[in-house]
């Protein structure tokens, strides 16, 4: 196994597990303004990714990431499905064939998640989405890592401030998904999807320092 999908594996399980641990927790966050599936949704998706788990591609890190995309696209419902699934997708395409993922590779992959998301789901920053904790997220792990911090610092301040921009999405009003049919009621509550990205960074920061994906 290379050390690229070592920690592409490492990724994808923590992000796995800690969606299906907090399946309950999403759904209440997304139950406020929305329909409260979304925790639901998620948890299957990522539930079957897990059930999969010995079974994925493991030619490289971008062809793992594109299987794990296809079962969630499969799996997950709602709009879910298809923003999470072509995030992975492109992370996948923009990791096919390395062996060595650096710094400079990861931001590559999740600004490719990025523009995928925008490209599904019409959405950009500012509209209330997850993509209010993932650019920012992004950037500031750009930022520190080009300034030549350490991965471990680079990762903890990363979701320290998808943690920060997530909560700061109450002050939104909604413009797209189901929220965005309560208006102005939307505003005073969290995006679920924001929050779940700070969760995730969180869990992927916490579980990097020792390498391992155990719960």
């Amino acid at each position: 196994m290379t050390a690229a999908l070592d920690r592409t594996e490492l990724v994808v399980r923590t992000v796995a597990e800690t969606t299906v641990a907090n399946e309950k927790y999403f759904g209440e966050l997304d139950s406020v303004v929305g329909d409260g599936d979304f925790g639901y949704s998620l948890a299957r998706g990522f539930e079957k990714v897990l059930e999969q788990w010995d079974d994925l591609d493991r030619t490289d890190a971008g062809g793992f990431l594109q299987k794990v995309a296809m079962v969630i696209s499969s799996r997950m419902g709602g709009t879910s499905g298809p923003i999470w699934g072509t995030a992975f997708l492109r992370a996948g395409a923009a990791a096919k064939g390395k062996e060595v993922l650096g710094g400079s590779d990861v931001v590559e992959m999740l600004r490719a998640a990025i523009t995928g998301i925008k490209a599904r789901g019409g959405a950009d920053l500012g509209e209330k989405t997850l993509l209010d904790a993932l650019v920012p997220m992004t950037d500031t792990l750009a930022d520190l890592l080009e300034q030549g911090a350490q991965t471990q610092v680079a990762l903890e301040a990363a979701a320290a401030r998808a943690r920060e921009s997530a909560e700061a999405t109450s002050a939104l009003q909604a413009r797209r998904g189901r929220a965005s049919y309560t208006g102005e009621r939307s505003i005073g509550s969290p995006d679920p999807g924001a929050l779940a990205i700070a969760v995730l960074a969180e869990e992927v920061a916490h579980r990097w320092q020792d390498g391992s994906a155990a719960s």
